[in-house]
């Protein structure tokens, strides 16, 4: 069981709470940067005469641009910007290095994705796994107060649990959809994969995002409700005991 302050930060109330014009910013940047720009791009380039290759690649400076915005609006590197970074890195070898294929840096998309729900899921061997560093990043109000709010929730075994169900769902989501991106980059045109790993990334990740919304709500409902039955139970075992004492107090009257 886990105390009804759960909701707040996976029931959507600390969400809620943040700026909604900052969000709805963050959001047009996120799908103008990620989907809109490089769909535009290749196409432009490829109308130009650049090769599928060198389009797809080019096209792929966007997202770079756009974590680079985030890091300077936020002002600070935290774990999820590392995380971008690191697989920055894998991106920038793989398509440096590899085979200049215009396939292959399809599939190399799909692997990245793929490598963060492996990561998920390995994380689960840890002490606590990745979506508890989720939560805390996107669930609290960012304060050093919440943090710590929220890292005091570990130690509920119902919190606990919830946690390690949304790594599961995240990594096996993530794993899943990769292979299918995988199986696509052989199946359709190139023009095609650019939109379809451009929306389907992000469709991918709003359902995951949506389920752990809804998930989370049920879970803290289903808590509250379990510290409603407790204090209930401790309420008629306290009358029970109060009553029990005063029937052997002295003086009270006999059967």
């Amino acid at each position: 069981m886990f105390p009804c302050g759960f909701g707040n930060y996976y029931g959507g109330k600390a969400v809620s709470e943040r700026s909604g014009t900052s969000s709805a910013l963050g959001w047009a940047l996120t799908i103008t940067f990620n989907i809109v720009l490089p769909v535009l791009t290749y196409g432009r380039l490829t109308d130009a005469g650049w090769s599928e290759f060198s389009a797809l690649l080019a096209s792929g400076v966007w997202p770079v641009l756009d974590t680079a915005i985030t890091l300077a609006w936020r002002r600070k590197a935290d774990e999820f910007a590392v995380i971008t970074l690191v697989f920055l890195v894998i991106t920038a070898v793989v398509t440096v290095v590899g085979p200049h294929s215009t396939r292959l840096l399809l599939v190399k998309d799909s692997a990245v994705t793929g490598l963060f729900g492996v990561v998920c899921l390995a994380s689960l061997l840890a002490p606590r796994p990745l979506m508890f560093y989720f939560g805390r990043k996107f669930g609290t109000d960012g304060t050093k107060e919440g943090a710590e709010r929220f890292d005091g929730l570990w130690q509920y075994a119902g919190f606990r649990h919830v946690i390690r169900t949304m790594t599961v769902v995240w990594g096996v989501g993530y794993v899943l959809e990769a292979l299918f991106r995988v199986s696509l980059s052989y199946r359709l045109s190139t023009a095609t994969m650019v939109t379809v790993n451009s929306v389907l990334s992000y469709a991918v990740t709003g359902a995951l995002i949506a389920w752990t919304v809804l998930y989370g709500r049920r879970a803290a409902a289903r808590g509250k409700e379990q510290e409603r039955l407790a204090a209930e139970a401790a309420a008629v075992a306290a009358a029970q005991g109060g009553a029990g004492e005063a029937a052997g107090a002295p003086g009270a009257p006999s059967a």
